[in-house]
This record gives structure tokens, C-alpha cells and sequence, in this order.
């Protein structure tokens, strides 16, 4: 893909994700405007399906829906509220520590600065950019294994790594396509620009792109 077919690709993947359901962090952003509940929805979308996240974002919500909350639970009781998101049990004790260190150190508020989210216990790049983004519609740009896998196979970027590919996406992606790549990527990664076999032959994006590491694709 050269620099100027961005322009053309997001403007592509805008209309066609509109078929798709929309990520079930984006769906809690867009419905609660809370950055502590984005936090909490990103911690429980890692190596989880989205039905599973949104159904274990609702049972959570419905007993903690703020850091004061959610320290007062036990692991025991997120564990069966969250149950079956991947890690649970890893998960159930994070989020209550991360509630108390928020409590602790940033007077109940969700800090909005990247570098002060990866100091919270579990949450990584992604998760901090996402938070930023979603939470408090600030700059950022998230890249989980869709962004990363898809702006490679374009041949936009050429990185090993998520946290190398965000770097490139910022010193290379238009600014004001940083706050919706993630969303677009996503929907798009999951359900045709597939991690295996991609769906090429009905791709809307095919002219644009390199298929850089296609091997097989339908």
C-alpha cells in the first residue's frame, strides 16, 4: 500500500464495517462514557471473544461500576461474575488491585495519561491506548493483533512487534485516523481480513493491498 491509498483504505473500511458488529469495548465507551469501565472492559476482551466480554462487562457492572466498588469485592465474587473471559481467576485479582492502586494513588480517577496506565497492574500498551482513546477521546493509537497483522499484510508497515507497529502507525498515520483504526482493523480483522486464509477474493481493500505473508486465502 503507498502512503496516499490510507486515505482511500479507511475510507473503504468505514462503509464496510458497518455489516459487522462493533467491538464490545467500543459498544461500553459509546453506552457508558467511563473511562474506569473501558479499563475494566479492555482487561476483560484480552484472549476473550466479544460476546464474552460484553456478557461479563454487564454481570460485573451490574455489582461494581466504580473503583471503590470493585475494591470491595473479593476475587472469589468478580471470579464468578466474569467467568468465562480468558484468565478469570488472573483477571478477577488484577482488577481489584488496579481499583485500589487507583483509589490509592489517583483519588478515584482513571489516570488518561499512557506512561501512568502501564503502571496499573496487567494493563499493557494496548490496553493504555485503548483507555486513552476510548475513555477520554484523546490521541492514541491501540494496535492489538488485527491492527498489527493487517497494516503488515498491507504492506503499510514492516514490523515484528505490536508495540514496534504502533510506534510506525504514529510516525506514519494521518492523526486524524488514530482514534478510529483500532475499531476499523478490529471488525475488519475479524471477519475478513482473517488471521488464516484470509477472504481476499471479496476483499473491498484487495487492489490496495500487498498481502505481504499470504500464503493461502480464500
Amino acid at each position: 500500500m503507498k502512503k496516499g491509498d490510507i486515505h482511500e483504505a479507511v475510507a473503504i473500511l468505514e462503509k464496510a464495517v458497518t455489516r459487522w458488529r462493533t467491538p464490545a469495548v467500543t459498544i461500553v465507551s459509546q453506552r457508558e462514557e467511563d473511562p474506569f469501565k473501558v479499563l475494566v472492559s479492555c482487561i476483560l476482551s484480552l484472549r476473550t471473544q466479544d460476546r464474552t466480554t460484553a456478557a461479563a462487562s454487564e454481570r460485573l457492572f451490574a455489582l461494581a461500576d466504580d473503583p471503590e466498588a470493585m475494591a470491595s469485592l473479593s476475587p472469589e465474587t468478580i471470579e464468578k461474575a466474569i467467568y468465562p473471559v480468558g484468565f478469570y481467576r488472573v483477571k478477577a485479582v488484577q482488577l481489584g488491585e488496579i481499583s485500589r492502586t487507583i483509589l490509592d494513588q489517583y483519588q478515584g480517577h482513571v489516570p488518561d495519561e499512557i506512561d501512568e496506565l502501564l503502571k496499573l497492574k496487567g494493563v499493557g500498551r494496548k490496553t493504555a491506548n485503548l483507555v486513552v482513546t476510548l475513555g477520554f477521546g484523546k490521541p492514541g493509537i491501540c494496535v492489538d493483533t488485527h491492527v498489527h497483522r493487517i497494516s503488515n499484510r498491507w504492506g503499510y508497515v514492516a514490523t515484528k512487534t505490536p508495540e514496534v507497529t504502533e510506534y510506525a502507525l504514529r510516525a506514519k498515520l494521518p492523526r486524524q485516523y488514530w482514534l478510529v483504526i483500532n475499531d476499523l482493523l478490529v471488525t475488519f480483522g475479524q471477519n475478513q481480513c482473517l488471521p488464516v486464509s484470509p477472504r481476499c477474493s471479496t476483499c473491498p481493500l484487495s487492489h490496495l493491498c500487498s498481502r505481504v505473508g499470504v500464503v493461502k486465502s480464500r
